[in-house]
């Protein structure tokens, strides 16, 4: 579960869906609709576990702050739009994405968002997908503005086609990075590396290093790092007011 405190009280509707790409793709999103929408909108982006309950139960946090959210799925061109237990074999999958796809995914969840009356979109991602977060900002879908939690910022040797760094001067959203200090394969230079293309290219950002944490802090290791988690939240929350239009 999200190291996120519930609201109480807090009216939220919340559905099962089929959303659909450009190219035909059918593929499942969870949406968490406010009764009381602020106007933001957060596409949820999942490790590469892809549409786990973790990031469902994330959409419903977020839909209890006002913000009406959508997480979705990486993988419904290779196994469709079932529901999956936890033995869902998932790294066969990963490794047949591609960055267009993802981000015709990531498109289509915009839209649904635009459709429901967010006039501010952000995006907000895990691991796989903080790495895919932080490219949307270069991919034209007019985001308010892109959050990534420990993502790789540069070329990958399983990822395909540019990293963070490479895209920065297409970035046309502020960046907002929250990396693991005691991150073994993101490192200090990575995340220093990030920092210094984004000034380059002149993208409002904030790169935000937890010393000590490691990666997933804020999912699998939020017990142990729960003031990590609790900072990394309250840093989201802002950053979304702050660039929301």
């Amino acid at each position: 579960m999200p190291p996120v405190p519930v609201v109480q009280g807090a009216a939220v509707s919340h559905e099962e869906l089929v959303l659909e790409s450009a190219d035909g793709t059918r593929f499942a999103a969870f949406a968490a609709v406010p009764d009381e929408p602020t106007g933001a909108g957060i596409v949820v982006l999942p490790d590469v576990r892809g549409l786990y309950r973790f990031y469902e139960e994330l959409a419903l946090r977020f839909g209890e702050r006002g913000l009406t959210a959508v997480a979705i799925d990486y993988f419904g061109r290779t196994a469709g739009v079932g529901r999956r237990d936890d033995d869902f074999e998932y790294t066969e999958h990963v490794r047949q994405t591609t960055p267009g796809t993802i981000q015709a995914d990531v498109r289509a969840a915009v839209e649904w968002l635009r459709e429901a009356g967010c006039t501010s979109v952000f995006t907000v991602g895990f691991c796989f997908g903080g790495r895919y977060s932080w490219l949307a900002a270069a991919d034209g879908h007019d985001l308010a503005g892109a959050v990534g939690f420990y993502g790789s910022t540069t070329t990958h040797p399983v990822f395909a086609g540019d990293g963070p760094v490479q895209a920065a001067p297409r970035m046309q959203a502020p960046i907002l990075a929250l990396q693991a200090g005691a991150d073994q394969n993101i490192t200090a230079e990575h995340n220093a590396e990030f920092d210094r293309a984004l000034t380059a290219a002149g993208v409002e950002h904030e790169v935000v290093v937890y010393d000590g944490a490691p990666h997933s802090f804020f999912d699998r290791k939020q017990d142990e790092f729960r003031d990590a988690s609790d900072d990394a939240w309250a840093r989201v929350l802002a950053f979304v007011e702050r660039f929301s239009r």
